[in-house]
């Protein structure tokens, strides 16, 4: 159940819903009855999916950019679109920043990054950041 719980928090920490996986992760470590490389790896399966939401999002809800009901505001969206046009898609290895991160991922899809890319490279950033924050619990 913990397992599940964490990759839910991860899932939904990487989409627009305001969730809190880091500190889920923290109390698993702490509680010390989890295996750690499987939680890092649950975090990172969840927060990439999270991502591939947002990437789907990109790719498919853009021309509803302009309504009010739209996840991310223009100017966040006009950010990392900027960003992400600069340095292509090694701007996703930052898409584990709050703020920046999940309306990169979005870019990422409204640009038509291939998935199977998109998937890599977040995945690499997102277990890089769970993986560091882990070690520093568990010292």
């Amino acid at each position: 159940m913990s397992y599940l719980l964490l990759f839910l928090s991860a899932l939904l920490a990487a989409t627009i819903v305001p969730a809190q996986s880091e500190s889920v992760l923290v109390g698993l470590i702490l509680n010390g009855q989890h295996v750690f490389w499987l939680l890092i790896a649950v975090a990172t399966l969840g927060n990439t999916l999270g991502s591939v939401i947002n990437w789907w999002l990109g790719r498919y809800l853009e021309h509803f950019h302009t309504k009010r009901w739209f996840p991310v505001k223009a100017e966040t969206l006009a950010r990392a679109q900027v960003q992400f046009q600069r340095y292509g898609w090694w701007s996703l290895l930052l898409s584990w920043l709050p703020v920046i991160g999940d309306p990169l991922t979005m870019v990422a899809g409204l640009l038509r990054m291939p998935l199977l890319p998109f998937v890599l490279v977040v995945a690499v950033a997102k277990g890089g950041r769970y993986f560091l924050l882990g070690w520093m619990v568990a010292g």
